[in-house]
């Protein structure tokens, strides 16, 4: 029986050939892998909670530009061209130990504005919780990190040291926009951040074991575009791994302060969508050496990713020897789909749609 095969099976499997004699991906082998196999779409957070339909009514009113629709028969929550979908589960989804996914959150126009309306008619009436930020470890807190002093060398927040400096040198707080969190249904923890042209979901913040490795793992293996900060060198998969910093920083979430470096990050265009609208998967070194457990079974389960030729995929993805959390393709409604595991167990499902899909 004669066997054709399209241009992009043939890219696939001479890569695949190349990989298999000299032990090598796709980045390094030089091929045109965009041009071969374009990079995923981000399409979806997918969420574990016991009252989904409760959970897509808190998002829409607090975030007015988001609505409720379906997806799989199931009901979803839309963001612009960005899907939140639910998995009903009958007791209070895992929050501890720690994954690679910490939180999730939206670009909004005017954070102050956000942040009056809550205190005003939604913390009482919809059982909205603010998250303080600190500023020290011994307790002060604003709820806006523009309310406290700024950062310095691009990182979001100081050391003890610093803090100190800016205190003898008079800085004072920016003010204006800033980042703020909220708690949403179930635990989730999610942050708005302004003044924005417009409102969206933008941002999955994780939590990689080691930053830089998994950034060059993300533009490898799923094409992403690797953020690096301007004028500072892109790392090689040879000289990836950074220690952590020896200094926490506030503001943070937590009392005790964070750790902000190393810090690394990847973006994915979404489908439809203007120039600009990424959604970013944005990082922090993990914070404990306790090791980063799966996200299937917690509240943030997995990311999902469109493609268009799943097969493809698949078969690049394993001669990559990327892990697989699923041995086959499976069908989520109409589409097929499959999931692999990121470099710090987080799960991305990729499902396949011939675009458009919108």
């Amino acid at each position: 029986m004669k066997t054709t095969l399209t241009k992009t099976k043939l890219d696939v499997a001479f890569a695949l050939i190349l990989s298999s004699f000299f032990g090598f991906g796709f980045v390094q082998t030089g091929l045109a892998q965009t041009d071969a196999l374009p990079a995923p779409h981000f399409h979806h957070l997918h969420l574990n909670s016991t009252h989904p339909e409760a959970a897509i009514d808190f998002y829409t009113k607090q975030f007015p530009s988001t609505s409720k629709t379906a997806f799989d028969g199931a009901p979803a929550l839309k963001s612009g061209n960005v899907l939140i979908l639910f998995h009903k589960v009958r007791t209070p989804p895992a929050l501890a130990p720690q994954t690679a996914i910490w939180h999730f959150g939206w670009h909004v126009t005017d954070v102050r504005a956000n942040l009056a309306r809550y205190q005003k008619d939604n913390v009482k009436k919809d059982n909205v919780k603010l998250l303080p930020l600190y500023t020290s470890d011994e307790g002060g807190s604003v709820w806006v990190s523009s309310d406290t002093w700024p950062g310095t060398g691009g990182v979001l927040g100081l050391t003890k040291a610093q803090i100190a400096d800016a205190k003898t040198k008079g800085v004072q707080p920016s003010g204006g926009a800033g980042f703020a969190y909220l708690q949403g249904p179930d635990g989730a923890i999610i942050e708005y951040q302004g003044n924005m042209p417009a409102e969206r979901f933008n941002h999955v913040h994780m939590y990689w074991k080691d930053p830089f490795c998994a950034q060059i793992w993300y533009a490898q293996h799923l094409n992403a575009r690797a953020m690096t900060p301007t004028g500072k060198p892109a790392r090689t998969e040879a000289a990836c791994h950074a220690e952590r910093a020896m200094d926490r920083t506030w503001p943070a979430l937590e009392r005790e302060g964070m750790y902000r470096a190393p810090s690394a990050g990847v973006a994915f265009a979404v489908e439809g969508s203007s120039g600009g609208d990424d959604v970013t998967f944005n990082n922090y070194i993990q914070q404990s050496d306790v090791p980063l457990v799966s996200t299937r079974g917690h509240l943030a389960d997995h990311v999902g990713l469109s493609v268009e030729n799943l097969d493809a995929w698949i078969a690049k993805l394993r001669g990559e020897g990327v892990t697989f959390l699923s041995k086959k393709p499976y069908k989520v409604g109409s589409q097929r789909a499959f999931m692999i595991e990121g470099p710090s167990k987080e799960a991305i499902e990729l499902m396949e749609f011939r675009r458009p899909h919108l």
